[in-house]
């Protein structure tokens, strides 16, 4: 339990209402509770604000007055933000911290190189020439393969696989012949990877993946990628060998990244979209066919085979049209 007073203490902003209101919890603005701490994040949910019973809610300057007619209120420049540290702060009042810490079901190679700050959970596997960095976690079931490396205050969730083989084969006479994965992966400081993630190993470079990333659950990082700084993808996105993603991106859950593509910094990618193509420049890109009843979508996805058919006859209509122009001006 914490107070009002000692929350804005820790993490700035303005308090109207008294300090002394204490908070048992954190909910959403829907359904929180006389004892409870929320937030408005977007103007949509402005009408859940009068409505909301919560002791106290953060809101943007805008929404001040609006928050004060039904109770305290805590004044952010991003409540958003303000409520991601104020969980951090909770989690480090309510939850006692880990301590650095091998669990006695954890496999360690020998030469392996652990760092005395890290927390390997149970049953983790760290191969031969692997590294972990300081106050770097490993939850439960982690496999971190032969020399890949994690850097510092990294967190990496269940069951994810840092060093699987990438997927390389050479076709001959109908057979498929392997191909050697020798690179290794190597991963930044304050990384994040979701549950049951999967990272390949480079064939002959590293797969690299830097400070800051955040990779939800079942992402799929082929072999030699390359993900920029403080790029997030969602869940269930795939990307193939040695695409090269830039720093701050995002990537919208279920999307695909085609393999040997580009993307600048600063490329959002939404969730569904199929990359095929390198993207030079910023911004938002988007290639999702709409929703509908199935007996439409299957007439509008047989108009789109027939597009070929009709760009070529728009074509010859043109060329007619301007050879008509052309011989109506020497007349």
């Amino acid at each position: 339990m914490l107070q009002l007073g000692e929350i804005v203490q820790a993490l700035g902003g303005t308090l109207h209402g008294s300090p002394d209101i204490s908070i048992d919890s954190l909910a959403p603005l829907e359904s929180a509770g006389s004892g409870q701490l929320s937030f408005l994040s977007h103007p949509q949910y402005q009408s859940q604000l009068a409505q909301s019973k919560a002791a106290c809610v953060i809101v943007s300057s805008p929404f001040k007055e609006l928050a004060l007619a039904r109770g305290a209120c805590i004044v952010a420049d991003n409540p958003y933000l303000y409520f991601a540290r104020l969980t951090q702060l909770w989690k480090r009042q309510t939850r006692p911290a880990l301590k650095a810490n091998i669990h006695s079901s954890a496999v360690i190679d020998s030469e392996a190189v652990i760092a005395s700050s890290a927390i390997i959970g149970p049953f983790c596997v760290v191969e031969r020439g692997a590294k972990v960095g300081a106050h770097t976690q490993l939850k439960a079931r982690v496999t971190l393969g032969e020399d890949c490396e994690v850097g510092e205050r990294c967190i990496i969730h269940s069951g994810v696989v840092i060093g699987a083989d990438g997927f390389g084969f050479a076709l001959h006479q109908g057979v498929w012949e392997k191909i050697e994965q020798l690179g290794a992966v190597k991963i930044g400081d304050d990384v994040e990877i979701g549950a049951n993630t999967c990272i390949d190993r480079g064939a002959l470079s590293n797969t690299i993946i830097e400070d800051g990333v955040k990779l939800d659950n079942l992402v799929q990082i082929g072999h030699n990628v390359h993900i920029g700084k403080h790029t997030a993808m969602a869940g269930c996105v795939g990307v193939a060998g040695s695409a090269h993603i830039g720093a701050h991106c995002t990537v919208g859950g279920g999307a695909i990244i085609l393999g040997h593509l580009s993307l600048a910094d600063g490329v959002h990618i939404s969730a569904a979209t199929v990359v095929t193509r390198s993207i030079a420049k910023p911004g938002n890109y988007t290639g999702i066919f709409p929703l509908d009843d199935n007996a439409s979508w299957e007439k509008n996805a047989a108009s789109l085979k027939q597009l070929h058919k009709l760009r070529d006859r728009l074509k010859l209509v043109e060329a007619k049209c301007l050879q008509a122009n052309e011989q109506e001006k020497k007349s």
